[in-house]
């Protein structure tokens, strides 16, 4: 024999037939449940980051990724500031914005949102509203034109469309003769675009940035200017650093900073996740162990015969823990195999499930992503099968240990 001994006759244990087929039953159920389990763990983490990654590309598609605001949110100047800060190593552009919460008013319906004055020339290089607009355009928005875009969700709410009036009201009152009355403004919809965030989609809109500096009188003043970088995850350290540079009159955000609630929510919910799956993984751990408890009894004479051949408790206890991790190591790489292949696949599975059973799972309507999105990531594909194999690994350590106990004289004196 060129396998050593324990090697050799822990697999011929696990290639022959028990004579009780109940036990390879068991067996067999725990390797296709660690099998399932480790799918289900990978395809179950790909959507979640699947779904974190196509919230996070759709929030970013509104927000901007750095953000530097003036003291008392007025920059004055912010065309030296733009330029400034459009020369910044890994910036690809900025924008000014002007921010303020103002109502909306039609058909007799009243609706509170987060006005934004833009430069719609500007405003594609930080934003993506101008690729999600369904109706109309943002190059619509020109100065003392008057015009407004709003969200799909907003537009329904008030019952407007393309053409449509609507009336600005500010927060800021004005003394007439009559006495305090807020400002009004009418304005005329030049736009609707769809996001399919509930939040962005009910309650934003956007103007131009003259026709906002004229609602809000700041002059030739902005609430601060909007950064799009080259790479969204080096934000923070930009922001960092644009801090320090800038000083203290000024504050600078990140995306990160400012969903930090949101994503470590996600983030939280996914690692909950994990450890909710592995519960399926345990539960074919405990069949592993149960298998091998019943394959030590019923090898008890085989275990005696093979001790009075010389073989040590140390021998007899690896032979055992080679059969129990050939049958967790085989289900964790067929696992982890299938898991891939499916979580890579979704995109074509479910759309043919789909035409299948004729329904939609995600209907357009109800959820704001129609499609289930998947992002394999490899390192949890490692983390998976790492954290299957070695619990495969310990669940033989009982059994083992259990066989390498069998006295060989008890076991031989029925025989």
């Amino acid at each position: 024999m060129f396998k050593p001994l324990e090697l050799f006759i822990g697999l011929r244990y696990t290639r022959s037939k028990h004579e009780n087929h109940y036990i390879s039953f068991i067996s067999l159920a725990s390797m296709l449940g660690i099998t399932i389990g480790v799918i289900v763990l990978i395809t179950v983490l790909s959507i979640m980051n699947g779904f974190e990654k196509e919230l996070r590309e759709r929030i970013l598609g509104m927000v901007a990724h750095v953000t530097v605001t003036g003291p008392d949110r007025q920059l004055p100047d912010w065309d030296l500031h733009q330029l400034a800060l459009q020369t910044e190593e890994g910036v690809a552009g900025a924008a000014p914005f002007i921010e303020q919460q103002v109502m909306l008013s039609a058909n007799n319906e009243v609706r509170g949102v987060q006005m934004q004055g833009i430069l719609p020339a500007y405003q594609n290089q930080v934003s993506d509203v101008g690729r999600h607009v369904i109706d109309g355009g943002l190059d619509n928005l020109t100065s003392r034109g008057y015009g407004i875009a709003i969200g799909v969700d907003l537009a329904t709410a008030l019952g407007v469309f393309v053409g449509d009036k609507v009336t600005v009201i500010t927060p800021k009152a004005k003394i007439t003769p009559a006495g305090v009355i807020p400002r009004m403004k009418r304005f005329t919809v030049m736009a609707v675009y769809k996001m399919n965030i509930r939040d962005y989609d009910s309650s934003t809109a956007f103007i131009h940035l003259e026709d906002a500096a004229r609602l809000f009188k700041t002059k030739k003043n902005v609430t601060g200017i909007r950064l799009k970088l080259d790479n969204l995850f080096a934000a923070q350290g930009i922001a960092y650093e644009l801090q320090q540079r800038l000083g203290d009159k000024f504050e600078v955000t990140d995306w990160g900073r400012d969903n930090k609630t949101f994503f470590k929510a996600i983030k939280m919910e996914k690692i909950m996740m994990f450890f909710v799956l592995l519960l399926i993984v345990l539960v074919a751990i405990f069949n592993l162990v149960s298998s091998l408890v019943m394959v030590v009894n019923a090898k008890q004479a085989d275990i005696a015969i093979l001790r009075t051949l010389g073989m040590s408790g140390k021998q007899i206890k690896r032979v055992f823990m080679i059969q129990g991790s050939l049958i967790g190591v085989t289900g964790a790489l067929v696992g982890a195999t299938l898991g891939v292949l499916l979580a890579s696949h979704l995109d074509v599975i479910i759309p043919a499930f789909e035409s299948l059973i004729g329904h939609k799972i995600f209907p357009e309507d109800i959820f704001f992503i129609s499609t289930i999105p998947s992002d394999l990531q490899m390192p949890d594909v490692w983390l998976v099968t790492v954290a299957t194999l070695i619990l495969a690994v310990l669940a033989t350590i009982y059994p083992a240990n259990r066989a390498a106990r069998v006295q060989p004289a008890d076991s031989l004196r029925y025989e």
